[in-house]
């Protein structure tokens, strides 16, 4: 049975909404987004209102369906983040061919790339052999897509680029390779800073004879250097740079489980270590404009193995102080 994304009530599937995206990059940030979306530097932060600190938004609910045996909670479109619970007696679960971990209590995390195709499937091998299967509906979204047909895409990079890039990818790749155990994955997500947003997951430029150029893969924070970055969730540190890197700057990454992980760009200072593990609200660095950047600002991205996510799906709206 196909659904879209949204959260079960009972045996009902009620639709979720489907979040527009404006332009925005590191390189050339947007115009700002409306006023209720932006927060003055240095606001306050606002609690969760009803939700006890740590308990996850999307944390699903706790009846099995009928039809599968499987239930969600998350907006399954793309850029989005799901948590599910398997089947009673799930002994292996797949997404799309690739297995996945399931947790002890059944739970287990899905997410859905920038890019990702009308439909997913899940596949639960049960104890006795059996198989459940279920077929995913992945909303498209309308990303902003803005056309600068009198532009170059890039020029071409210089031989010391090219000479240092190699190592950077593969400090990056290594340590997307690492998987911690972490339960933050379940947490409620928090923004890692207050303020305005000036670049948004998922836009994209296209220059000059029609080359696309790469689409803006995380959520900029627009806010002064110096400016306390917090972690989002739980989680264990799987790179802090030691020296900043060509784009990223000094580069810090988290690893929350099950395949999640944050990316924090462009700080002015990293505050932790590889190995440390870190606690949801935890001071970690500071916003910066090292690496890649026209301005100070925080870069957050998040993937879950080689998918994309939007943070402000899992983060939910940007706190009014």
């Amino acid at each position: 049975m196909a659904r879209s994304g949204g959260l079960f009530r009972g045996r009902r599937w009620i639709a979720g909404p489907i979040v527009m995206i404006v332009q925005g990059s590191c390189i050339a940030p947007a115009a700002p987004p409306p006023p209720s979306a932006a927060v003055p530097a240095g606001a306050a932060r606002t609690p969760d209102a009803g939700r006890p600190a740590g308990q996850s938004r999307l944390a699903p609910p706790r009846q099995s369906l009928i039809q599968t045996g499987f239930a969600y909670s998350g907006p399954m479109v793309q850029g989005g983040t799901v948590i599910g619970t398997a089947p009673a007696g799930t002994s292996l679960l797949s997404f799309d061919g690739v297995s996945i971990p399931v947790a002890p209590d059944g739970r287990f995390l899905i997410a859905f790339d920038r890019d990702a195709p009308a439909s997913a499937t899940l596949v639960a091998t049960l104890g006795n052999g059996q198989t459940v299967t279920d077929t995913l509906s992945v909303a498209r979204r309308a990303w902003n897509i803005e056309r600068l047909a009198s532009l170059p895409r890039f020029a071409q990079p210089s031989e010391e680029f090219n000479r240092l890039r190699p190592a950077e990818i593969e400090a990056i790749n290594a340590a997307r390779r690492i998987n911690a155990v972490s339960d933050g994955w379940r947490q409620n997500f928090l923004w890692p800073a207050i303020g305005r947003l000036s670049g948004m997951f998922g836009s994209q430029r296209i220059y000059k004879n029609g080359e696309a150029g790469a689409y803006h893969s995380g959520t900029d924070i627009a806010q002064p250097a110096g400016t306390p970055v917090i972690a989002p969730a739980d989680g264990v540190v799987i790179l802090a740079a030691d020296h900043p890197f060509l784009l990223e700057g000094n580069l810090l990454m988290i690893d929350h489980g099950m395949g999640l992980n944050s990316a924090f760009l462009h700080l002015s200072r990293i505050d932790v270590k590889v190995g440390d593990h870190v606690q949801r609200g935890q001071r970690i660095g500071a916003v910066g404009m090292t690496g890649r950047a026209t301005g100070p600002h925080l870069h957050w991205s998040l993937k879950w193995r080689d998918s994309r996510i939007d943070p402000l799906l899992l983060a939910g709206p940007m706190p009014v102080g």
